[in-house]
């Protein structure tokens, strides 16, 4: 039998599903890591130490007992800033989520825990339906407020296309989700002036229409493709382009930098593979001149 290239990546394929439903997939799915950047960004003037985390899904598949522990391990860290990346939620909403936001309300930052909505937030107002969501409400937009209002009260100020100067040199700016929201990037950054710039964004295909550059953007969403196998990467990443944008430094408009996390919780099924969950430890220093 000819071995072709297409039977290869089919029994390659089948070989790693096996092995996540084997219980591999799902001891990796729980198990995360810190991973560490150093880099340069323009317009700060004294060093600063960010935290990103993404992707939490609390509701179908994590809960408080997981947060808890990536709390512990942000604190830990000692942030000067606590950032996050939207799809906080992932499950109906009639309720407020109360183990979660006592477990963000332990976030201790300086400058705050600023963070945006992604698109299974989206599904948690009830923008749309689904398994873990039931039907689309027509309140979608008084619930999107009123779990505003209960993450403010937590700590935590949701950026909806709009930013803050949560330092003198340093601006962070949040966008709506690309695909449920309004985004709008020149908003969320107006009144940046001189300052440093900060993005948080859910999705990174808006990187290649940027409408200006800026100093960083930090996005999630990709889950690293959740699932890699050895030699092909993730078999399936939710974007329109593909691999570009599935995980770690990349490039947007007007050669602005990017991270896209590999984020922490879990989508669609609860397995890993060769994708450890991550917080993100960002170690900004002045630009040099």
């Amino acid at each position: 039998m000819t071995v072709t290239r297409r039977l290869f990546l089919r029994t390659l394929a089948g070989g790693a599903a096996a092995l996540v439903a084997g219980g591999a997939g799902a001891a990796q799915a729980y198990r995360f890591g810190v991973t560490r950047h150093a880099r340069t960004l323009p317009g700060l003037r004294a060093p600063l130490r960010a935290v990103f985390l993404t992707d939490l899904h609390y509701g179908l598949f994590i809960g408080a007992g997981s947060v808890a522990a990536w709390v512990d391990a942000t604190n830990d860290l000692r942030p000067d800033l606590v950032l996050l990346g939207g799809d906080q939620l992932d499950a109906r909403m009639d309720d407020l989520p109360g183990p979660l936001l006592r477990e963000l309300g332990r976030l201790r930052a300086p400058l705050g825990v600023l963070g945006v909505w992604g698109n299974h937030d989206y599904g948690s107002f009830g923008r749309y339906g689904g398994r873990q969501y039931g039907a689309p409400r027509a309140d979608w937009a008084a619930k999107r407020a009123e779990l505003t209002a209960a993450f403010s009260g937590a700590g935590v100020t949701i950026l909806r296309d709009e930013g803050r100067a949560v330092r003198g040199d340093l601006w962070v700016g949040g966008t709506d989700d690309l695909w449920f929201g309004k985004l709008d990037v020149t908003a969320a950054l107006a009144g940046a002036q001189e300052r440093a710039t900060l993005l948080v964004t859910h999705n990174p295909d808006l990187l290649p229409d940027l409408p200006r550059p800026v100093g960083l953007v930090l996005c999630g969403h990709t889950h690293g493709g959740q699932v890699r196998l050895p030699l092909i990467g993730a078999p399936v990443v939710p974007s329109a382009f593909g691999q570009r944008y599935a995980m770690g430094w990349v490039q947007g408009q007007h050669a602005t930098p990017a991270y896209v996390s590999r984020g922490l919780g879990l989508s669609g099924l609860p397995v890993r593979n060769l994708c450890e969950p991550e917080i993100t430890l960002l170690q900004l220093s002045p630009a040099a001149g």
